[in-house]
């Protein structure tokens, strides 16, 4: 079957991007500590690469001036490929589709993550003695998913699964509300599959969307009344709060005795398999994006560069390559070198331009959530910034991944400041993350002797300025846990 010219264009465009650009798109996904690794890496097997360590105290111009040892225009041509032109496939890569990208891609992204990894555990090493910070429920897991040998879209959405646990453990909304309105039936298929993975890992329990499943995940064959608590929890959860012991016998079958005793072993699960972790410290992370107020108004990023020390070729290895009289394979060898260099340089620079545009657009989005703290933050999507910035959104998904941003507020992951939305009864974009906390704050300051109903809370919201209708505050308020009016009321003793 002969193939269209759009098909032979993709062709060409892998063959093309497979040998150097690929490693462009990973300087890109790196955090800046695992990219000083990389450095550190690349600077053993490279013998032309050279660094200068940057006075901090120095002004800006003077430390963005060129080397004295950079190439001169003739030297660069003796670098770079012939006939390529960085710029342009640089723009031609940010804006490839996921779909186009060559096949070896994620598999060498797979393959440098693990040999940092493997550099960070010899540093890790060194530092068994030292007394370890409290281990949140979110390292523990992702360090048990480093155990399996999983496809990069299944842990990225096992991560992302992760990451969206409530502090007790427990996966608070919908599945289907990381995935966005846009998801397929393939996304939620993978997501699905991720969920089943993350509630198989320690604590038992964990992933569990209510307390019938977590109770559930905690039960194994073989344990005393395991047929007796499949039955009891799964249908008769809400007797065993009110303790309708009869009631249950009738139904069941079940003997007064045999519904105790295995109520004695259900005392045994975790309610809350997440509770145990400390989550009171400060994320040991290093932020990537800082971001400072602007007089008049706005805030401006900048990147966190100091770190990264200035890399430059070689001028010894450059004279060689010029001399004549260096032999052929001596040459060849060099120039292979060179070009691996110069190209590192190149995505050095154009990782921070991409993620200096993504993080400023991102901000320019969120100036509320900046202004005024978490319940202001606005919906956002991936593709907006991608549109807003002129690059595909997997650029942006690869700019974002791993980075942290300083901000007033504190600091945060940047894809903390994606979130999904609902369209509230005005016909306006509200930010779940909106309605989840203003709806928790008036739960918890009402008069729990009359609590409102959900209706009275729509009232309360839209009070507030947020118009939703009865059908959306019932299901936040069941996502959130919080009980009824009739269950939340506290009688008078």
């Amino acid at each position: 079957m002969r193939l269209s010219f759009g098909q032979e264009l993709r062709q060409v465009q892998k063959q093309i991007l497979a040998p150097r650009m690929i490693q462009s798109m990973e300087i890109l996904q790196l955090p800046i500590l695992a990219l000083q690794e990389r450095i550190e890496q690349e600077m053993e097997e490279n013998p032309v690469l050279e660094m200068r360590e940057e006075d901090p105290d120095l002004p800006a111009e003077e430390r963005e001036a060129e080397s004295p040892d950079s190439p001169t225009d003739e030297e660069r041509e003796l670098v770079i490929d012939e006939g390529s032109n960085n710029e342009e496939d640089f723009e031609r890569l940010l804006n490839l589709d996921e779909e186009e990208w060559p096949d070896q891609f994620e598999d060498r992204t797979r393959r440098s993550r693990q040999s940092l990894e493997e550099a960070s555990q010899r540093k890790l090493d060194a530092m068994a003695n030292m007394t370890a910070r409290p281990q949140s429920l979110e390292d523990y897991l992702r360090d048990q998913l480093s155990w399996f040998d999983l496809e990069p879209e299944l842990r990225a959405m096992a991560e992302r699964i992760i990451y969206n646990l409530d502090s007790n453990g427990y996966l608070p909304g919908r599945l289907e509300d990381l995935l966005g309105p846009d998801a397929t039936e393939q996304d939620v298929e993978l997501a699905q599959k991720a969920l089943a993975l993350v509630q198989k890992l320690d604590p038992s329990g964990v992933g569990a969307r209510d307390l019938r499943e977590c109770l559930l995940l905690q039960l194994v064959v073989g344990m005393p009344y395991y047929e007796e608590l499949r039955t009891l929890i799964s249908s008769h959860l809400e007797d065993l709060e009110h303790n309708r012991l009869p009631v249950i016998s009738r139904k069941t079958g079940y003997s007064i005795e045999t519904i105790q005793a295995a109520l004695g072993e259900l005392r045994k699960l975790n309610p809350k398999p997440g509770a145990d972790f400390h989550e009171s410290y400060v994320p040991n992370v290093t932020p990537d994006v800082f971001i400072d107020p602007v007089e008049g108004g706005g805030y401006q990023v900048r990147l966190e560069d100091s770190q990264i020390p200035t890399l430059f070729i070689s001028p010894q290895y450059r004279r060689l390559l010029q001399n004549k009289d260096t032999p052929p394979e001596t040459r060849e060898y060099i120039k292979r070198k060179l070009n691996s260099a110069q190209w590192l340089i190149d995505s050095i620079n154009q990782r921070r331009g991409t993620l200096t545009r993504v993080a400023q657009a991102i901000v320019d989005h969120q100036t509320e959530f900046l202004d005024k703290g978490p319940e202001a933050i606005e919906p956002l999507k991936m593709q907006q910034i991608a549109e807003r910035v002129g690059v595909h959104v997997t650029t942006v998904s690869r700019a974002v991944d791993d980075k942290w941003m300083q901000t007033p507020r504190g600091i945060f992951p940047l894809r903390r400041f994606f979130v999904g939305g609902t369209v509230s009864a005005g016909g306006e974009e509200v930010a779940w993350d909106t309605v989840r906390l203003k709806l928790q704050e008036i739960v918890d300051a009402e008069d729990k002797q009359k609590p409102y109903s959900d209706e009275e809370l729509v009232e309360q919201l839209a009070k507030a300025g947020i118009k939703v209708a009865r059908r959306t505050v019932t299901k936040y308020r069941k996502a959130m846990k919080i009980p009824s009016s009739r269950q939340r009321r506290q009688w008078k003793k």
